[in-house]
């Protein structure tokens, strides 16, 4: 290529990553699922207190991206968690008189002591709080063991820096890391300068700044790599986290100083240039390296280096030469903490110094081509791919990318809906498995409420299915009835949350119950449906009714059962996309006999199917097809859907386990 060519390819990578880089609102499958493991680390205790509550938060990647590039941009989806009755606070502070209410009666504070090391402290046991009944604040008292030193061990999993790594269930589930933390509510001692040193272009501007510090900090339990071998400061040394902190700073990014960031960690990764581990103390070069490069230079650098014409791979080779001469200096200043250095002596990075010096914009630009846009290329339909595997000009180039540009932003509202049905089948699979309390139904209802308020009404209809089930065997409680309150009191159903709660408080029998809680489900449901059609009905076709004709099956109310299905059965059956029906504990009480028993025969032969997200649903269509056969059979009508079915196995291959099953169970009633 020519110069001229030269420079359009950095132009031209440059507009890709613009365009391609969704911005928010948005929800993604993996919001989703980090949403769902952070309400069920709602439910969890530890194992040696089960009265004990562990208090978690997203943090990483999850949660301090707003772009959505085109390749993930996360590797696994990390979780900090303290316990409600342990807090730190700053050397010389006075024990706190309140606390927020997700804090046990009982707590013990820890003091935050500097070890040898900058950024590695010691947690020493000084007060015993106490939460007073009348007015809820606290008084404390002096632990008479003074010397007392908190000490962190290793957890069941496998250990990932101080994190307990769990494996990835399936190609939506991210891996998961959980990291144990104490809380501090303080902005600690050791970063006391960060708020107030000068700053020439106004990054992070004040309000900012203000949450940063209101937001305190973390202390997480991992020693410090030259410490680790050592028998006590191997157990008993923590290291100061600013998670918190660098989840609002990185949100306050322009989406331009967001997409760098990624493409600077796709390029160390993908260059083998790193471990590929978010841990600040890592041996080697890690992304922890490239969240503080980008946090200095957005404070070092003006506005204008970032927004005026705008050429991404030009702002990347002058961020990688700042972090060569890091490197080679032996000098990366920790962004919070002043005396803290993240490189010594026994980093390994000579050589990634001198490759990292070297790259100019050529290189790198050519380097997106091939193994950024290239492997993007390889998502679309085989136009953009064979166009983009033909390049021999940038002319041809460009006109590829332009054509993965329009296939991308095609696309943007079925990715959305992806995300929307993940979580009609991820939801239930999670409260199936580790139930509801109060606490993680608040998790839920918060989450969804801030990232796709559809998911409320649907969320509130699982939770009206969990209670009624748990009614059936244990009867009704307290516990769940707050339940109720919570999951019917966070979306713009207040009318029928009134009517329900009072009834529930009414002397109904179980049965009675039980029933009116599945009726007014499936009002949700159908009402979530009725959101989605709206929303989604232009790229996936879908019924609204297949909750309530299923509701009217049980009932045995034939006739508006098969009037439903019929209908349903006639929109369905020649449709390229469609929903779910998740056929899972908590929807289960609402199908017959054969179902349930079908669906119990497949976990025995095959108990694999109940840890993938899609391992037991069934399409709208089947189940339309389904409840229309039996409604027919039950009605004594001549049987009339086995030409639909063979339509159906036809047009739609049913890859799932219990969609296919469903599906010829309905074949053979119908003969």
């Amino acid at each position: 290529m020519t110069m001229a060519d030269e420079y359009d390819v950095s132009k031209i990578v440059t507009t890709f990553l613009l365009d391609t880089c969704r911005l928010p609102p948005r929800l993604t499958i993996h919001d989703v699922h980090a949403a769902a493991l952070c309400a069920v680390q709602a439910t969890a205790h530890p194992p040696d207190d089960k009265e004990v509550e562990l208090i978690p938060l997203t943090t990483g990647s999850i949660a301090e991206f707003t772009i959505e590039p085109m390749l993930l941009h996360a590797g696994d989806i990390d979780i900090m968690y303290h316990r409600n009755t342990q807090l730190a606070i700053p050397r010389g502070h006075p024990p706190p008189t309140q606390l927020p209410a997700e804090f046990h009666s009982y707590v013990k504070v820890m003091e935050i002591t500097d070890s040898h090391l900058p950024g590695y402290v010691y947690l020493m046991l000084r007060y015993l709080l106490t939460r007073c009944t009348d007015d809820g604040q606290y008084s404390s008292c002096r632990e008479n063991d003074q010397r007392k030193c908190l000490s962190h061990g290793d957890d069941n999993g496998r250990i990932h820096g101080p994190a307990m790594y769990f494996e990835r269930i399936d190609e939506h589930h991210l891996c998961l890391d959980k990291v144990h933390c104490v809380r501090c509510l303080s902005w600690p001692l050791q970063a006391a300068d960060w708020p107030t040193r000068h700053r020439n272009y106004g990054w992070p501007d004040s309000a900012t700044l203000d949450r940063v510090v209101s937001n305190g900090c973390d202390v997480v339990g991992v020693a410090h790599r030259q410490c680790r071998q050592h028998e006590w400061m191997g157990k008993n040394q923590w290291r100061l986290s600013f998670s918190r902190s660098e989840i609002v700073l990185i949100n306050s990014w322009l989406p331009v100083q967001q997409i760098v960031y990624h493409m600077l960690r796709y390029f160390i990764k993908i260059g083998r240039l790193t471990d590929c581990t978010d841990n600040s103390d890592a041996s080697t070069l890690s992304n922890y390296h490239i969240k503080t490069l980008m946090l200095w230079a957005s404070e070092l650098k003006a506005r204008s280096w970032w927004t005026e014409n705008v050429n991404l791979v030009r702002i990347c080779v002058e961020l990688l030469r700042t972090l060569s001469v890091w490197l080679t200096d032996t000098r990366c200043k920790h962004y919070f903490i002043n005396n803290c250095n993240l490189l010594d002596n026994s980093f390994d990075v000579g050589s990634v110094a001198s490759k990292l010096m070297s790259v100019d914009e050529e290189y790198l630009s050519t380097w997106f081509v091939n193994n950024y846009i290239g492997q993007c290329a390889l998502l679309c339909p085989n136009y953009a791919s064979r166009m983009f595997s033909n390049v021999s000009t940038s002319m041809d180039l460009e006109n590829a990318v332009l054509e993965i540009i329009r296939w991308r932003q095609s696309t943007s509202l079925y990715d959305s809906w992806l995300a929307v049905d993940f979580a009609q089948n991820d939801i239930p699979g999670h409260v199936s498995l580790h139930s509801l309390t109060a606490r993680s139904c608040v998790y839920w209802m918060n989450t969804f409420s801030n990232i796709d308020s559809r998911l409320s009404v649907y969320f509130s209809a699982v939770a009206l299915l969990h209670v009624a089930r748990k009614i059936s065997r244990r009867g009704f409680s307290d516990e769940l009835m707050t339940i109720l309150s919570t999951a019917l009191g966070r979306n713009s159903y207040f009318n029928k949350r009134r009517s329900v709660l009072s009834l529930c408080e009414t002397e109904l029998s179980t049965s009675q119950l039980v029933e009116l809680l599945q009726k007014s489900a499936v009002e949700y449901l159908t009402a979530y449906r009725q959101l989605v059609a709206r929303d989604f009905g232009s790229v996936v076709t879908i019924v609204t009714t297949e909750f309530e004709a299923l509701y009217a099956y049980k009932r045995g109310d034939y006739q508006r059962c098969l009037q439903l299905s019929t209908q349903n059965v006639h929109t369905l059956l020649y449709a390229a996309r469609m929903p779910y029906v998740p056929i899972l504990t908590e929807f289960i009480q609402l199908l017959d006999d054969d179902i349930v028993s079908l669906t119990a025969l497949t976990l025995i032969v095959n108990p694999e199917c109940r840890d993938h997200i899609y391992g037991f649903c069934i399409t709208q269509l089947t189940l339309s097809l389904y409840l229309m056969t039996q409604c027919q059979l039950k009605l004594r009508h001549s049987v009339t859907s086995l030409d639909y079915i063979k339509v159906a196995q036809t047009r739609h291959p049913h890859k799932l386990t219990m969609d296919h099953l469903t599906l010829k169970l309905t074949e053979r009633k119908s003969y």
